[in-house]
């Protein structure tokens, strides 16, 4: 999805827009604040840094990010306070396109993010139950990356890869420092997600973010937008995706060092 300021979308795609929410599994309705609005919305969220859960995202792609312009994301989380995850997604993505082995894994999601003025529909590829220290390992050069991945999550990524390409090639991005933060206001019946990405050099990405089931995605997005509105919280501005935003710091660091 392109990085876009207009707040609405045209009214036939918002049909399209709710025909391929029809054929997913979940709807995740996204906002990126701009950096000026950082402390204005934490107070008027409340926002007590204190409650957030730590997490580190190791990626994983070619210096060029050759996966990336596939629409191929890999992805490695540690988690405070528990196991870790990995994820090999594909986006963007149309649900009827994706074979039937996939798409009846209990481990496969598809999901529309829509954020002001576009969306985009993935599909992950998920793994759960990641022993804490084995991204650390991979990123160390102690473990094959492929081990932190699914048999299934392996086929999903040799099916949508560039030929030729193997997790074992891939680099190492990151990590990156994730706070994240679930919020319970009452005006909201779906809660909403903080998440605060710090990078080494100082600067962040702050998201807003609720879910819902595609039946339910056109009513959250009313209510999130009003419940923000009333908050003081700016709806319009430039959107990013954090992690796009992540692959080109730290590309430009790996092409920085070479």
């Amino acid at each position: 999805m392109n990085s876009v300021a207009s707040p609405t979308l045209p009214s036939d795609e918002v049909l399209r827009l709710l025909a391929l929410a029809d054929q997913s599994d979940s709807m995740e309705l996204k906002l990126t604040l701009p950096a000026s609005s950082y402390r204005s919305a934490a107070k008027a969220l409340a926002i007590d840094p204190l409650d957030a859960q730590i997490r580190q995202v190791y990626f994983f792609d070619t210096p060029d990010l050759a996966l990336n312009r596939a629409g191929v994301v890999v992805r490695a989380r540690r988690i405070q306070g528990r196991d870790g995850d990995t994820t090999v997604k594909l986006r963007p993505l149309v649900p009827a396109e994706v074979a039937k082995s996939f798409r009846t894994s209990p481990q496969f999601v598809v999901e529309v993010d829509a954020m002001p003025g576009g969306y985009v529909c993935s599909g992950s590829m998920k793994h759960d139950g990641v022993p804490s220290d084995a991204a650390l390992r991979a990123a160390a050069g102690e473990l094959p990356i492929r081990k932190l991945f699914s048999k299934e999550q392996r086929a999903f990524f040799e099916t949508h890869a560039p030929a030729g390409l193997a997790l074992d090639s891939l680099s190492v991005l990151g990590p990156i420092l994730v706070l994240k933060l679930k919020l319970k206001p009452r005006e909201l019946s779906s809660g909403l997600v903080v998440e605060e990405w710090r990078y080494p050099d100082g600067s962040r990405v702050v998201e807003l973010s609720t879910k819902a089931s595609p039946r339910e995605g056109l009513r959250v997005a009313v209510e999130a937008r009003a419940f923000l509105e009333s908050k003081g919280i700016p709806l319009e501005g430039e959107q990013q995706t954090k992690t796009k935003t992540a692959l080109d710091f730290f590309a430009a660091e790996l092409s920085a060092t070479a």
